[in-house]
């Protein structure tokens, strides 16, 4: 299985539930796994034929900057879900943190994981490697 990777996206936004949280836009950081067969990009050497991280975070930046979220795992379920419908990714892994969000850590948030992950070396015998 491939991963295409993102590493501590930071976005700002509203988030949280407490009512100063409302008023102040925060910071909250991404790390996305996301599954993808790149085999064809790499022997084409094609963005067109792998997945584009550079639009997905574009999109997730736009999405989570006009958006308000009480918690975290609301942000965490509906970017993960634009994700998959709108980039065709079988299965992701995400973590979601808040920096800053409880004194003496340096971060809390939720990790979570949607779709089926495919099998080792799925996408070598589909490509029949």
């Amino acid at each position: 299985m491939d991963i295409v990777y993102i590493r501590d996206l930071k976005v700002n936004t509203i988030i949280g539930i407490y009512d100063w949280e409302r008023e102040v836009r925060q910071t909250v950081s991404l790390d996305l796994e996301m599954a993808f067969d790149i085999s064809e990009a790499a022997r084409t050497d094609n963005i067109e034929y792998t997945l584009n991280y550079k639009a997905v975070a574009k999109r997730l930046i736009a999405f989570i900057e006009s958006s308000e979220f009480l918690l975290v795992e609301t942000m965490a379920e509906q970017a993960a879900a634009i994700v998959r419908e709108e980039f065709s990714v079988s299965w992701l892994r995400m973590r979601l943190s808040k920096p800053g969000a409880v004194r003496g850590s340096r971060d809390v948030g939720v990790i979570i994981e949607r779709g089926e992950r495919p099998a080792k070396g799925a996408a070598a015998m589909s490509a029949g490697v």
